[in-house]
């Protein structure tokens, strides 16, 4: 049963003891999907999916955590626990979450304008934190659940709801910005309509150590109709990053995709520079640094904790509001 990296066993394992223990695909599937027919939600979905059932993720001890739109429904159809946040909010719970049982693995699922919008000082911020989660990043350029307003990452001269003459203002470009945060350790970059790849980086992401950061390009059919066909009819426009201590593309992959380039993920300098490239889109990982210290472990989360100890703390803490008599009440006579 793969539940952690981490050599040592949470306390909990311990007690259940060792397991032998297999999941189906299906263990991890709920619900309909209610995304628009053509939408990349759907394929990120398919791919976490088969990527839990390969690690044999126990669906009772995995957490998926969103905020507020079309992605942030992913949790609504895995078969595990889920949380449902408010908008922007995700990154926060879900620390919270591996504050209190890092043993558990934490996924986020936010949207560009939830995350790179209103969310965008807790998302910094989680990349300084380094907390061993995996996050991505589902980017369409466009507010979709509230049905097509400009987001960050929107190119300039959008026309939206928001915008009806035309965005004024360039994209926002997210991994220039992770790029350049202290204690980022992990960074990579994916587009929805090449689900191998897609697949690939989803592993590495999940078994790095630290805060894996994974924006996906993804397709919106629905406000932003064709927007990504150039680049899907277009293999040059795609440029895989290879490097042994990277992704090495599969033999088919290589024979659509030619337009390949050696990247050392742990060059940060130089994963500034590929980073700055719009087209051809860089896929791959950019950078990753395992050796950045992880919050949860320099804070010491999920020390065991018997419910003497929690009784104890919150006596602690209540008996500092207390009122001590310093003598007895009389009694009061009837």
């Amino acid at each position: 049963m793969s539940i952690s990296f981490d050599p040592t066993p949470s306390f909990a394992q311990c007690l259940l003891g060792p397991t032998d223990e297999h999941h189906e695909l299906d263990e991890y599937q709920t619900g309909v999907p209610r995304w628009c027919n053509g939408c990349g939600d759907n394929g990120i979905l398919s791919a976490m999916q088969r990527l839990c059932r390969d690690y044999d993720l126990s669906p009772e001890r995995t957490v998926f955590v969103s905020g507020i739109g079309c992605s942030s429904r992913l949790p609504h159809y895995m078969k595990t626990y889920g949380f449902h946040g408010l908008h922007g909010r995700a990154l926060p719970i879900a620390e919270g979450i591996k504050m209190s049982r890092p043993d558990l693995p934490v996924f986020v699922s936010t949207g560009d304008g939830d995350c790179l919008s209103i969310g965008a000082g807790h998302w910094m911020h989680a990349i300084r934190y380094n907390m061993d989660m995996t996050v991505l990043l589902h980017d369409n350029s466009i507010y979709g659940l509230t049905k097509k307003q400009v987001s960050p990452t929107s190119p300039i001269g959008t026309k939206s709801n928001t915008t009806p003459k035309g965005s004024y203002l360039e994209a926002f470009n997210p991994l220039q910005t992770a790029l350049g945060i202290e204690g980022v350790s992990f960074i990579a970059q994916m587009v929805d309509w090449v689900p191998e790849m897609l697949y690939d980086i989803l592993q590495a992401a999940y078994r790095h150590r630290g805060f894996s950061f994974v924006r996906i390009i993804q397709r919106c059919p629905e406000f932003m109709p064709g927007f990504f066909d150039p680049y899907m009819n277009d293999p040059e426009r795609i440029q895989l990053l290879t490097h042994p201590n990277g992704l090495t593309p599969s033999g088919n992959m290589s024979k659509v995709y030619r337009n390949q380039l050696v990247h050392d993920p742990s060059n940060l300098d130089r994963a500034r520079e590929i980073a700055s490239s719009a087209d051809p889109i860089p896929v791959g990982i950019l950078y990753q640094n395992p050796d950045v210290p992880r919050l949860e472990v320099i804070r010491g989360a999920g020390r065991v904790r018997t419910p003497e100890t929690v009784q104890q703390g919150l006596d602690s803490e209540l008996d500092k509001f207390t009122i001590w008599p310093d003598t007895e009440p009389a009694l009061v006579e009837a």
